[in-house]
């Protein structure tokens, strides 16, 4: 690739997104050290979360050097291959922390966090190429349509939060590519209408979580227990923390999950309401960035992609620190660039990756010269 494309590289938001891997990377060390002491070094989460990040950090590069273009011009490859990793999962995937997402629940592939990226690309192409035809409702209809199949293999495996993860980035992608006010109304009606049949269509211990959020006391059989150590470790981190490694909810086992769903209330307890504004302030910086992106693409199909992977990083960021704080039901979503996971840190980097080649190519060069 031309010298005078990586001109245009994004540094600062490669600088937020590396900061943000490494303070993830400090607080699953603290939350997993004491617990770990005594297995090998390469079994430790808080080495195979920097090793997944160093990996990461290359697919970041191989996204921002390949041309978003061509990816475009393969888009339903790309859509037939998040079919067949789904269904390979429904068929070979192994059970880990409540789901069938697993290929490798020890080695840490899950496909539906790569599919969340690849669809990104794949509804971005489609609503660019139908751009000028979305007054027309049935393009509407039909890019719900090609977002469906993967929302239900990956529900049913079941992962509601990914599936949940998947409507939002479509609704924030459909939004964002000039649907008009009136399609979106109706679909909110739809969706408040569906309530009913979603409802009885959720899992039992889906349900059980929501009934649970709305009245803590019916809590017989200690659903909310993670919520309310959460709470506790966040409440007892004050305005400065108790100091890293020194959390007690969290180094003496209180809070469970603590190193994925629940590591924002390490945050909390061991560098307090300051550390916690200082992660959000980096999470919102990469969105600034993302987003900014979004704004110097050349093309619908590059403005989409951006915006694709800002709503993805944002909601689940929302979703997660709401859950910590009791605001929302548990979800299972992690926090992007921060939760241990190298299937979820690999898909995050790769979309940051693709942003980045977007800025890159946010302005066509003149070879006459």
């Amino acid at each position: 690739m031309s010298g005078r494309r990586w001109s245009d590289f994004d540094w600062l938001l490669l600088l937020a997104t590396v900061c943000t891997v490494a303070v993830g990377v400090a607080l699953i060390y603290s939350a997993t050290i004491s617990a770990q002491a005594s297995e090998p070094f390469l079994e430790h989460s808080y080495v195979r979360q920097l090793l997944f990040g160093l990996s990461g950090l290359v697919f970041l590069l191989i996204g921002a050097a390949v041309d978003y273009h061509l990816l475009g011009h393969g888009h339903w490859l790309l859509y037939l291959a998040v079919l067949g990793m789904l269904a390979l999962v429904m068929f070979l995937g192994q059970t880990g922390f409540g789901a069938q997402s697993w290929l490798s629940v020890r080695r840490g592939v899950q496909p539906s966090e790569l599919a969340k990226v690849l669809l990104i690309v794949v509804l971005a192409k489609f609503l660019a190429d139908h751009q000028g035809q979305l007054a027309n409702p049935i393009w509407l209809v039909s890019s719900a349509a090609i977002l469906a199949i993967p929302v239900l293999l990956i529900y049913k495996q079941p992962d509601l939060g990914t599936a949940l993860v998947l409507v939002a980035i479509w609704l924030g992608m459909i939004f964002a590519s000039g649907a008009r006010l009136l399609h979106l109304s109706l679909l909110a009606a739809g969706f408040a209408g569906s309530v009913p049949f979603v409802w009885s269509a959720m899992k039992g211990y889906m349900r059980e979580r929501v009934l649970v959020f709305l009245n803590p006391t019916s809590d017989i059989s200690g659903i909310s227990y993670n919520t309310q150590q959460a709470l506790i470790s966040i409440g007892s981190g004050g305005w400065f923390g108790k100091g890293f490694l020194n959390g007690t909810q969290s180094q003496l086992y209180f809070l469970r999950v603590r190193h994925t769903d629940y590591i924002f209330s390490v945050l909390g307890e061991e560098f307090g309401f300051l550390g916690a504004l200082a992660l959000l302030a980096l999470l919102l910086l990469i969105l600034w960035r993302i987003l900014r992106a979004a704004r110097m693409a050349q093309d619908m199909f590059g403005r989409l992609i951006a915006c694709g992977v800002a709503v993805m990083i944002c909601f689940q960021s929302v979703v997660n620190v709401a859950v910590n704080i009791g605001l929302m039901p548990v979800t299972g979503l992690t926090l992007p660039l921060v939760s241990y996971g190298g299937s979820s840190l690999w898909a995050t980097l790769l979309g940051i990756g693709l942003v980045e080649g977007v800025i890159m190519r946010h302005r066509k060069l003149d070879f006459s010269s």
